[in-house]
C-alpha cells in the first residue's frame, strides 16, 4: 500500500502542480468577475451564458475521453499496430468534430428558447451564450488530444491548457472592458479565445508523440470497430452525463428564481470547492485511469484495488481536514477573496450560505471522481450512470423542497445529499463486482475516515476558540490583513495539529508523502527503483 500510495504521488505531483496554479487562476479568474460584475443581474447573466456550453463540453468530452476514449484507445496501443492506432484516431477525430459542429449549430439557434427557464434578462444572456457557445467546439477537440497524452502517461500539456484558458480570461477583462459594452462581453471573448488555445497548445505534443490523423468520410467513421466500441460504451455515459447536467440546469433554473444574485453565489462557492476537487481528486483521477485501465486489461486485480484503495485514503486525508477548517473560517476565506465595493454584505451572506451547505459535499465529491475511473478502466460505464441518474433524482427532489426555505443555501445542501447517495451506491456496485476484494477492506478504510473525521475535529477545536479573538484584533486594518491574518495564523496551528496527530498515529499516508515530497531522503534501491 505504501509503495502504491508513493507511485500515485510521483505520477500526480507534476499534474498536480499545474492543477494547482490552473484553480488559482480560476480562482483569480471569479475575484475578477466579482470586482466587475459582483453579484448583479448582469453577474447572473454571465453565469448561465457560460454553463450552458460547459453543460455540453462535459457530456461531450470530459465524459466521452473517461469513459470510452482511453480505455478503448489503450487496447489500440497494446496491440502496436500504427495503421490501426491512426484509422481510429481519424475515425473518432471526424466523428467528433462532425457531432459537435451540430451541436453548437443547434445551440446557437435555440438559445433564446433556453433562457426563459432562469429567469434571466433575455437580449444579454442570449447574446453572451452564442458569443461562447463554440467554446464546446474548441475544448471538445482539446479533450481528445488530452486523451491521446494521458494514454501514453504524458500529463503536462493538458494541464497547462487550463491555464491559458484562466490567464486569457482575465487578460480580456481587463484589456477588452473599456472597448465592450460591459465587462461580461470581455469576458466571455476571453473565454473563447481560450478554448481555442486549450487544444492548440495540446496538438504539437500529440505530433511528437508520433500520432496522426486526419478527416475521413463519416460513413467510413462510424463503422470502424473502435469507434463502434466507444459509441457502445458512451451511450450509458451520455444517458448519466445528461442527467447530471439537467441537474445543474434545473438547480440553476431554481435558484434564477430564488432572487438576484443566487446563481452567481452559488458559482463563486462551487468555484472554492472545485479550487480543492481540482488539485487533488480531478489530478488523481486523471493519473489513475490510464494505470487501472491497464491493471484491468491486463488481469492484474490486486494491484487494481491496491492502486484504487491508496488513491481512495489519499482523498480523504486531504478532503476531510479542509472541509472541517474551511466550515470554521468560510467568512475569512469568501470576503479576502470576493469582497470589494461590488461584492458587499449581501453577496458575502448569500455566498457564506452555499458554501457551509457545499463544502460537506466536498469527501463525495471527490470520492466519486476516483471511484468513476474505477468503472471507466474495466469498460463498465453503465454502473456510474445509474448511479448518476439515481443521484439526480435525489438532488432535484430536495432541490425543489429546499430552495424556497432555504435559498440558494438548499440549492447547495441537495447537491451535497445527492453527492453522498451517489458514493454510497458505487462503493455497492464496486463491492459486488466478481473479483472485487473491496469488502475485504472496507472496514478499515471506513475506520480511517472516521480516524480523519476526529482528529479533524479535535484540530478545528482551537481555531473555533480564537476565531473571536483575531476577528476583533484584526477588523479595520484593511481587507489583506483583517481576513487574510487570521486564516494564516489558525491554518498555521490547525495544520500542525493535525499532522502532529497523524505522526502519533503511524498514519501510513504521511509517511508516504513525506518520502514522496523528500526525493532526496531517500536511499539507494528505494521505490525509484522498483518495477
Amino acid at each position: 500500500m505504501a509503495s502504491s500510495t508513493r507511485a500515485l504521488l510521483r505520477h500526480g505531483s507534476t499534474l498536480s502542480l499545474l492543477t494547482l496554479i490552473s484553480r488559482i487562476l480560476g480562482l483569480l479568474r471569479e475575484m475578477v468577475k466579482a470586482h466587475f460584475l459582483g453579484t448583479s443581474a448582469l453577474s447572473d447573466a454571465f453565469s448561465v451564458a457560460f454553463l450552458i456550453p460547459n453543460l455540453f463540453r462535459r457530456l461531450f468530452a470530459e465524459g466521452s475521453i473517461s469513459a470510452a476514449f482511453i480505455p478503448t484507445f489503450k487496447v489500440y496501443l497494446l496491440e502496436q499496430d500504427p495503421a490501426k492506432i491512426r484509422e481510429f484516431l481519424s475515425s473518432v477525430f471526424t466523428v467528433l468534430i462532425s457531432l459537435v459542429s451540430l451541436v453548437v449549430l443547434i445551440g446557437i439557434l435555440i438559445t433564446p428558447q433556453l433562457l426563459p427557464f432562469f429567469n434571466m434578462a433575455l437580449y444579454e444572456t442570449c447574446f453572451l451564450t452564442r458569443l461562447m457557445f463554440p467554446f464546446l467546439a474548441f475544448v471538445s477537440v482539446a479533450a481528445f488530444f488530452q486523451g491521446i497524452l494521458n494514454s501514453v502517461q504524458s500529463f503536462t500539456p493538458s494541464g497547462v491548457a487550463p491555464i491559458i484558458l484562466n490567464l486569457l480570461t482575465i487578460t480580456c477583462a481587463f484589456a477588452l472592458s473599456p472597448f465592450t459594452a460591459n465587462p461580461a462581453r470581455a469576458m466571455a471573448v476571453g473565454i473563447l479565445l481560450g478554448g481555442f488555445m486549450e487544444a492548440a497548445i495540446q496538438f504539437p505534443f500529440v505530433l511528437q508523440k508520433g500520432y496522426r490523423f486526419s478527416v475521413i468520410g463519416l460513413t467510413g467513421a462510424f463503422q470502424n470497430p473502435g469507434v463502434k466500441k466507444v459509441l457502445h460504451l458512451i451511450g450509458p455515459t451520455i444517458i448519466g452525463m445528461a442527467a447530471y447536467q439537467l441537474n445543474d440546469l434545473v438547480s440553476t433554473a431554481l435558484a434564477g428564481n430564488a432572487g438576484e444574485g443566487v446563481v452567481s453565489s452559488l458559482q463563486y462557492s462551487l468555484r472554492l470547492q472545485e479550487l480543492i476537487l481540482g488539485v487533488f481528486a480531478v489530478s488523481m483521477g486523471t493519473v489513475l485511469l490510464p494505470d487501472l485501465a491497464e491493471q484491468a486489461k491486463s488481469g492484474r486485480w490486486d494491484r487494481y484495488h491496491e492502486r484504487l484503495l491508496s488513491a481512495l485514503q489519499i482523498i480523504a486525508l486531504i478532503t476531510i481536514p479542509i472541509t472541517f477548517f474551511s466550515l470554521a473560517q468560510g467568512s475569512n476565506i469568501i470576503q479576502l477573496l470576493f469582497r470589494t465595493n461590488r461584492f458587499g454584505d449581501d453577496s458575502v451572506r448569500l455566498t457564506l450560505a452555499a458554501f457551509t451547505f457545499h463544502m460537506p459535499g466536498l469527501f463525495f465529491i471527490a470520492l466519486n471522481r476516483i471511484l468513476a475511473p474505477a468503472f471507466y478502466a474495466q469498460s463498465d460505464s453503465k454502473a456510474p450512470t445509474l448511479a448518476g441518474l439515481c443521484s439526480f433524482a435525489v438532488n432535484i427532489a430536495l432541490a425543489v423542497l429546499l430552495v424556497g426555505p432555504m435559498g440558494g443555501a438548499g440549492v447547495a445542501l441537495a447537491l451535497t445529499v445527492a453527492s453522498a447517495v451517489n458514493t454510497v451506491l458505487l462503493f455497492c456496485f464496486l463491492k459486488n463486482k466478481p473479483w472485487s476484494t473491496l469488502g475485504r477492506v472496507l472496514p478499515s478504510a471506513s475506520a480511517y475516515t472516521l480516524k480523519l473525521i476526529l482528529f479533524s475535529g479535535i484540530a478545528v477545536f482551537p481555531v473555533l476558540q480564537v476565531n473571536p479573538f483575531l476577528a476583533a484584533w484584526c477588523a479595520g486594518r484593511g481587507r489583506l490583513f483583517a481576513y487574510g491574518f487570521p486564516l494564516l495564523i489558525t491554518g498555521l496551528g490547525y495544520g500542525l495539529l493535525g499532522v502532529l496527530l497523524l505522526l502519533i498515529s503511524q498514519d501510513r499516508h504521511i509517511r508516504g508523502i513525506r518520502r514522496a515530497l523528500m526525493p532526496w531522503g531517500r536511499k539507494p534501491g528505494g521505490y525509484q527503483n522498483r518495477p
